[in-house]
């Protein structure tokens, strides 16, 4: 009998070296993608960012600011051939949980209504809207709103 073992999936502090590939991922996934130096900017101002590998794969990562006592969610991205495969819940409870060991209450995002799988995974997860912030993202039409979301963290584990 011969058994086969699932690649290892890693969560690792992003660094420079991993642009290129989330580059990659960001311009696909997204018609208004972050540019490089939004990633260089963030790994700069010593933002939590994180990579999810599988065998080496970079598959996702995920950007957070902490400011005292509350986090705010500025990028969660899987790559397109990967979504639905539960990696963006991987890194949004990553992100959770490392951002409550850092001293945070709660967590706060942005999301465009139009993003149905988002939403889908943030009320999976417990978000509840507190706003809306018009003309937020810029769409092809012209500007779309964004949903603010915010999850307390006092019960995710650290």
């Amino acid at each position: 009998m011969s058994a086969v073992l699932a690649p290892q999936v890693e969560m690792l502090p992003m660094n420079a070296g991993d642009l290129d590939e989330i580059m990659t991922i960001e311009s696909a996934v997204y018609p208004f993608p972050w540019t490089r130096g939004n990633f260089a900017d963030s790994l700069a101002a010593g933002y939590s960012a994180w990579v999810c590998r599988v065998g080496g794969e970079l598959v996702g990562y995920v950007v957070v600011m902490q400011a005292v006592d509350e986090a705010h969610l500025l990028n969660i991205s899987v790559a397109a051939r990967r979504q639905r495969m539960g990696f963006g819940a991987r890194l949004l409870r990553h992100a959770m949980q490392v951002s409550r060991r850092l001293g945070a209450a709660s967590l706060l995002l942005e999301v465009r209504p139009s993003n149905a799988a988002a939403l889908e995974l943030y009320q999976h997860f417990g978000f509840v809207r507190v706003g809306r912030r018009k003309a937020y993202y810029p769409a092809h039409d012209g500007r779309e709103d964004a949903l603010v979301l915010v999850h307390s963290l006092a019960e995710v584990k650290a």
